[in-house]
């Protein structure tokens, strides 16, 4: 007897091909049209900023050769296609939060198997204290973290109500 297929969230991966491509293109651009750490600005406190990042977050573990970010994001994209896969359409949040996430890893893993490090390019700052630069991948990756978070807590509130609910009714 053949399975019944259940619909996953493969059909996620539509965002995570957009975040890679915005993310290159922007990248792209920097490159050709900044020399390296030249600034634009662009809004109070907003500059452009071409910067290499041979890191992880905040440049740590910049000693690290590249393969091992990209040997990183391969076995955390495994992990995301393979929930994709398993799971229901229902978590939407959940799904593209991980779309997210897949798209900006892979964005900065595909710069430093090209480039041997990633292209950072967005400068904040106030005063003399600058952010640490970042790039569209990065706010991708940002951005589906914080969405997850936003999915735990509902979740836990979803919970939280269903149980008050379940302990008020007649037994």
């Amino acid at each position: 007897m053949r399975p019944i297929h259940t619909p996953n969230n493969i059909h996620w991966l539509w965002l995570s091909a957009l975040v890679i491509m915005l993310d290159q293109w922007t990248k792209l651009l920097v490159v050709r049209k900044l020399q390296r750490f030249e600034e634009v600005p662009l809004l109070p406190h907003l500059n452009f900023k071409y910067m290499q990042n041979t890191g992880a977050a905040f440049s740590m573990f910049n000693t690290a050769p590249a393969a091992v970010f990209i040997g990183l994001c391969a076995v955390v994209s495994v992990a995301i296609l393979v929930w994709m896969r398993r799971h229901p359409r229902d978590q939407r949040l959940v799904a593209a939060s991980f779309a997210l996430i897949l798209g900006g890893a892979l964005g900065n893993a595909t710069d430093r198997a090209m480039r041997g490090s990633v292209v950072d390019f967005v400068d904040f700052y106030v005063g003399n204290w600058h952010f640490a630069a970042f790039n569209l991948a990065d706010s991708a990756i940002t951005l589906g973290a914080a969405l997850l978070i936003l999915d735990m807590l509902l979740d836990y509130r979803r919970r939280d109500k269903a149980a008050a609910t379940d302990s008020g009714s007649p037994g």
